[in-house]
């Protein structure tokens, strides 16, 4: 289960006029630990504003995050109760979960939840809500980022250079 974390910077930008204006921006990032989360939160936000601030990092609960095909930049947080009975007190019970989608409008978060969530019936969807999230940056494993590179495994160089003696 990955585990994400709002990352806030802030940093300065010229205008028209000339004066410094103040921006404020809002990622989420999969990361092991806030120490990694920090580390991420540099790596991609470095290439695009060489001075800014990290302002806060907090973990944020999220039971899941659903990337849209379409291109939707804008990103939704949607409280959806899952209905269970409980057996032991005859009573039904209702367990909040908090997911994040991209999407257009409300309209269209609502029909790609539905959509996404398939045909359990025992759910509510009782709130979404636009948020200032800019960017999510899933977790990208090591060996995945190597396959990226022009990087291999010393097993390989080593059994290489073994083949050519």
């Amino acid at each position: 289960m990955a585990t994400w974390y709002l990352s806030k910077i802030r940093y300065q930008r010229e205008d028209e006029a000339g004066s410094l204006k103040t921006i404020n921006e809002a990622y989420l990032i999969d990361a092991v630990s806030y120490t990694d989360a920090e580390a991420r939160t540099h790596e991609i936000v470095a290439s695009n504003t060489p001075d800014f601030q990290l302002v806060t990092l907090t973990r944020m609960k999220l039971s899941e995050v659903f990337f849209e095909e379409d291109g939707a930049e804008t990103w939704f947080k949607a409280k959806v109760q899952f209905i269970s009975f409980d057996e032991k007190t005859q009573k039904e019970k209702k367990v909040p979960h908090a997911m994040l989608i991209n999407g257009n409008d409300p309209g269209e978060v609502f029909t790609l939840l539905k959509k996404n969530l398939g045909n359990l019936n025992d759910y509510q969807i009782t709130d979404i809500n636009i948020t200032t999230i800019l960017e999510v940056c899933p977790y990208v494993p090591e060996n995945e980022m190597l396959k990226k590179g022009n990087f291999r495994p010393v097993a390989e160089v080593m059994a290489e250079k073994e083949a050519e003696v």
